[in-house]
């Protein structure tokens, strides 16, 4: 397939890193969705494995992969026009909003379970652990730790839609469980659950500190782990160069 600089596309759409099985097809499908039968839309996109699965994508649904070419800050631009009317896109949509996470637990003797999701498995240890030489992650870890991936890879996607190189990245969380005496049984009343979690992002980026802390807050808002801790505790976060 050759660059085509001629091409004027109708439309764009900036998948930064994403890959075709991470939702880039249904932000693909939102941005065609608009343009008449033979419209042209440009995809820009920063993950290799697009220049592959667009292509294959674009020929078991009918639409013509005309032409890529390089862009800025290592994105590739691919010109697909649109061949016809996507009437299955709306039912997708719904399905992607209606999707059920499911994960299946089983407990494994002493203080420990294993946890099945999809076609991954990990072991989880008791609620809470202060023993630093614990074998098994705690679950409260594995939920801070689920939380900061969620705001680390957010973060580095969005960087990658406005173009912004990210060197290094890392989030620092920390909690407090608001009575964990609750959950040793040491007393009835109370609340055991975590309270006024904190999480500082440290960043090395070529973007000034006003775009970065944009991206953060950004991030915060469309970040599924964070709006739902948000939803019952206190949550702060911020951002600081590396």
């Amino acid at each position: 397939m050759n660059s085509r600089p001629d091409l004027t596309p109708d439309a764009m759409c900036d998948g930064g890193d994403l890959d075709c099985g991470s939702g880039l097809l249904l932000i693909i499908r939102n941005a065609m969705s608009p343009l008449a039968p033979g419209g042209v839309l440009e995809v820009r996109s920063r993950e290799t494995s697009v220049k592959e699965d667009l292509p294959a994508w674009c020929r078991l649904v009918g639409h013509d992969m005309l032409a890529n070419s390089p862009g800025e800050s290592g994105s590739t631009s691919y010109f697909i026009r649109k061949k016809a009317a996507d009437t299955a896109f709306r039912q997708d949509l719904e399905r992607a909003r209606n999707y059920v996470w499911r994960a299946r637990v089983r407990g494994s003797g002493g203080m420990e379970a294993q946890v099945f999701v999809r076609n991954h498995s990990f072991v989880a240890g008791q609620p809470a652990s202060f023993d630093t030489a614990d074998q098994a992650i705690s679950a409260i870890e594995y939920l801070l730790g689920s939380l900061g991936a969620c705001l680390a890879v957010g973060l580095q996607w969005r960087a990658s839609q406005r173009g912004i190189a990210v060197r290094n990245l890392e989030v620092s969380l920390q909690a407090r469980a608001q009575d964990i005496l609750v959950y040793l049984g040491l007393q009835d009343s109370g609340h055991p659950g975590l309270t006024d979690v904190r999480a500082v992002v440290y960043v090395d980026a070529d973007a000034e500190p006003e775009t970065l802390e944009e991206l953060l807050a950004d991030t915060v808002r469309r970040s599924p782990v964070t709006q739902t801790f948000l939803s019952s505790v206190s949550f702060s976060a911020e951002i600081r160069k590396a």
